[in-house]
């Protein structure tokens, strides 16, 4: 009986060490797959009130983003793209891998563009080429919320530049980025309504005209 009793014993820590070994290695794969993470902000949930609400930032960067880049990972696999970088992804894909890579993209972009002391003006080449596009900061501010207080719909609307340098305002549906336009995205206002509605409810143009407020144009002018 004591040799049935430790050969039993002997038997079960085998297969329980065999059941871990294997959770491991699942762990391990899923580790592996996941190619796409969050991005770290440079500021507190909380840093950015009163233009944007810690609510808003917990909801719209902790699940909206994560769930946009929780998808994209799981997409990805198995496809062309597993081992592609995100701007790749967006420029050659559709459907749901694009707009999943689209709205990480433009997310990362929009959350690493504001600071809790940011506002005031650009400066340097991109203030330059501003002034030489628009006439002037104000004008561009002007035209930059008309477009993204004109978007139909869920969207964004981006500051860009193209090979030359040459600036421009982009209105994109959707997930869309001026990237698969062949542009180089500087700065992205998101217009969807998860974005904004629980601090300004309908008041779109208003939160547009509040985030120049925290923009860290210092990020913004080293994409330029």
């Amino acid at each position: 009986m004591r040799k049935l009793i430790i050969a039993y014993t002997m038997l079960s820590v085998f297969l329980i060490g065999t059941v871990n070994a294997q959770n491991t290695n699942i762990n391990n794969k899923k580790t592996e797959t996941m190619k796409f993470e969050l991005p770290k902000l440079p500021y507190a949930t909380n840093a950015l009130e009163p233009v944007i609400g810690q609510q808003t930032i917990e909801l719209h960067y902790g699940k909206h983003l994560q769930t946009y880049i929780t998808n994209l990972n799981n997409l990805i696999q198995g496809t062309k793209f597993e081992n592609a970088d995100l701007e790749t992804i967006v420029k050659e894909s559709d459907g749901p891998i694009f707009n999943n890579a689209g709205q990480t993209l433009n997310h990362n972009i929009y959350f690493l563009s504001f600071s809790p002391n940011g506002g005031g003006e650009p400066k340097g080449k991109l203030a330059d080429a501003i002034n030489a596009e628009w006439g002037s900061f104000e004008n561009f501010k002007k035209e930059f919320n008309a477009a993204g207080t004109a978007v139909f719909g869920s969207g964004w609307v981006w500051l860009s530049k193209d090979s030359e340098g040459k600036l421009h305002i982009t209105k994109e549906a959707n997930a869309g980025n001026p990237i698969t336009k062949g542009y180089t995205p500087l700065l992205g206002f998101d217009v969807w309504e998860h974005a904004y509605y629980l601090d300004y409810q309908n008041r779109r143009a208003d939160h547009l005209v509040e985030l120049w407020k925290i923009i860290d144009w210092e990020a913004v002018g080293a994409r330029y």
